[in-house]
């Protein structure tokens, strides 16, 4: 079914606020869970804060492209968003091969627990309401942020099962061996994203 102008707005202005939403949100988040994972010395943790910044870039990247429609923009932000998927694995990626090394052993962090628990209940929707927005506009800049708000909350399950693992068997492998899964899923969508863009 077409969409009418009026729609199309509705739906820009709804796509404008769940973007200034996950800013805020993820600059909370991400201080919580850097400081935490810090106090823990959890890379999954410190992962989950680092995610919460480019989230917040990649929001900011949706918002200017709301702003002002158009193919230099749209396709100028997937590729900046796809940017911050490899960005992301990278990091993560790094961080957990050189723990797994090392043997680097986390403490249990239950602000950790706690964070990854509220994060996913609060996320998860907002995930959907983004995808449904990206959908109906027809814009593959809002449903590939949809994603990337989709792998947080990937990243805040993982989290949750590692530490939680950590806390009640001690297995200190489990924090890095996630943080691996979730930099190959974070591949896998940067890859789509920037091919998106290159159509």
């Amino acid at each position: 079914m077409d969409t009418t102008g009026n729609d199309k707005e509705t739906l820009r202005k709804k796509g404008l606020k769940l973007a200034w939403f996950i800013v805020g949100w993820d600059i909370v988040e991400g201080i919580v869970a850097v400081t935490a994972g810090i106090i823990a010395g959890s890379i999954a943790l410190i992962g989950f804060g680092f995610d919460s910044a480019i989230e917040v870039f990649a929001a900011l990247v949706v918002i200017w492209q709301l702003r002002k429609a158009s193919d230099g923009r749209y396709k100028t932000a997937l590729r900046l968003i796809a940017i911050t998927f490899f960005i992301l694995a990278a990091y993560v990626g790094y961080e957990a091969i050189s723990d797994l090394i090392a043997q680097e052993r986390p403490d249990a962090s239950i602000i950790g627990i706690v964070l990854s628990i509220v994060a996913t209940a609060v996320m998860v929707p907002v995930a959907i309401m983004q995808k449904r927005t990206g959908q109906a506009l027809g814009n593959k800049v809002l449903i590939a942020q949809s994603k990337e708000t989709w792998l947080s909350n990937y990243l805040s399950i993982s989290l949750l099962v590692g530490l939680s693992l950590n806390a009640l068997f001690g297995l200190w492998w489990a924090d890095p061996a996630i943080a691996l899964l979730i930099a190959a899923v974070a591949i896998k969508e940067g890859w789509e994203a920037w091919e998106e863009a290159s159509e």
